[in-house]
């Protein structure tokens, strides 16, 4: 297992190893973009819209939607200077450990745990562990990431 981290630059299948590793930039969560989240998705559900609400189920806050913050995590893999030479993404295997709130700052670690190529000669599967942590450093979001990139 290499365990580097990646500098700035495109990486196909070719140029990375088991144990490589992006570390994201960091984005704060607002208010506004649970509010423009759910109207683009409907999901007004009261954790997410009302603080009173949210702190009737426990929680010391508005709670971002967990899909929210997953895509605040594709967004910062995708703004990173190390950039995987993606063709699609192919899936994603997730899990929502413990709330965001509005106002909370994620980052992501993301790592390469699987590489192989497949039929076609131009592209190999990358299999990502991604970990999400706020600015606690808790560790907030987890999961995996199949993406499918150029050799």
């Amino acid at each position: 297992m290499s365990a580097r981290l990646l500098g700035p630059g495109s990486y196909g299948l070719a140029r990375l190893a088991v144990g490589d590793r992006i570390q994201t930039g960091t984005c704060t969560v607002t208010a506004g973009m649970i509010d423009s989240f759910s109207d683009l998705t409907g999901d007004r559900f009261a954790i997410h819209m009302d603080a009173d609400a949210a702190a009737e189920y426990g929680f010391a806050g508005r709670v971002a939607h967990g899909l929210l913050v997953l895509s605040l995590v594709d967004g910062l893999k995708n703004q990173a200077p190390a950039q995987f030479d993606a063709i699609a993404s192919l899936g994603w295997d997730w899990s929502f450990l413990a709330p965001v709130h509005a106002g909370d700052t994620i980052q992501a670690a993301i790592d390469v745990k699987g590489l192989r190529e497949t039929s076609k000669p131009d592209r190999g599967i990358v299999m990502l562990e991604v970990t999400v942590t706020n600015q606690d450093g808790a560790t907030v979001q987890r999961g995996t990431n199949s993406l499918m990139v150029r050799r």
